[in-house]
């Protein structure tokens, strides 16, 4: 496997400068957005934009800047940041290698989020939540509400198919909000599927088809939840929608 690249540039007199070292700072990350860019297209990049600068106002050249950075050709995982020491990164990486399946397993710990509604500032919590569910093979953690209901896990939103009908966790659960679950969403809306906002237990997936979505990976299907439910999967369905979300990719360029 080719190694990842992984550059670093910091906003400054109107213009991206490349870094060759690594800043040593007090500050926190407050804003964050990364998404998939393949040969110069992106799913929802629109959406993408709104949400960073709802969260880093006053980032529209830094924005602007760093998309057209981005190179036109190959497999690119961009992200842009604002500390909490005014400064705006953009780091140019090259896309990991992209999956349609994980496993997962239950947090059962005291939610680590501080923000949940933005991205950003918990990255490196929902990283140690990550590396505590690999620790258990899984690939990544499910946080539960107070009441046990699954909101979100430490990387992806999750839907789940009961039937015909698309499910998600209620609105007002606090959580981020996920581009690529807006995305299919609106879509399925578009095409006249069924939505469905419900609270559940994990146990209470028993049997459903599990999602989970990211703008790295799209959606994915649950293929095991460590003592958890049991997902089922219908065959087709995944690539379907995987390949109707493709459809709806632009380019970025202006």
């Amino acid at each position: 496997m080719a190694s990842l690249v992984a550059d670093v540039f910091r906003w400054g007199d109107g213009a991206l400068h490349q870094l060759d070292y690594c800043e040593m700072t007090d500050a926190t990350l407050t804003a964050a957005d990364s998404w998939l860019v393949t040969d110069g297209t992106a799913l929802a990049l629109d959406l993408h934009r709104s949400r960073f600068l709802d969260a880093a106002p006053g980032g529209e050249e830094f924005w602007d800047a760093a998309i057209a950075a981005i190179p036109s050709e190959g497999d690119w995982f961009p992200r842009v940041e604002q500390h909490s020491d005014g400064r705006f990164l953009f780091r140019q990486r090259s896309a990991p290698e992209l999956r349609r399946s994980l496993a997962l397993t239950t947090h059962r710990g005291a939610d680590p989020r501080r923000v949940p509604a933005v991205k950003g500032p918990d990255l490196d919590a929902m990283r140690r939540l990550r590396t505590l569910a690999q620790d258990e093979g899984a690939d990544e953690a499910v946080i539960l509400s107070p009441d046990g209901y699954v909101v979100e896990s430490s990387q992806s939103a999750i839907a789940w198919w009961r039937g015909s009908i698309l499910c998600t966790a209620p609105a007002e659960f606090a959580r981020c909000d996920s581009v690529t679950a807006r995305s299919l969403l609106t879509l399925a809306q578009a095409l006249g599927v069924d939505l469905l906002e419900e609270a559940v237990t994990p146990a209470e997936l028993d049997g459903t088809e599990i999602w989970a979505l990211n703008a790295l990976h799209g959606p994915r299907i649950v293929t095991r939840w460590i003592d958890g439910p049991q997902p089922a999967e219908l065959p087709g369905r995944l690539t379907l929608w995987r390949e109707r979300l493709a459809r709806l990719r632009h380019g970025i360029a202006a």
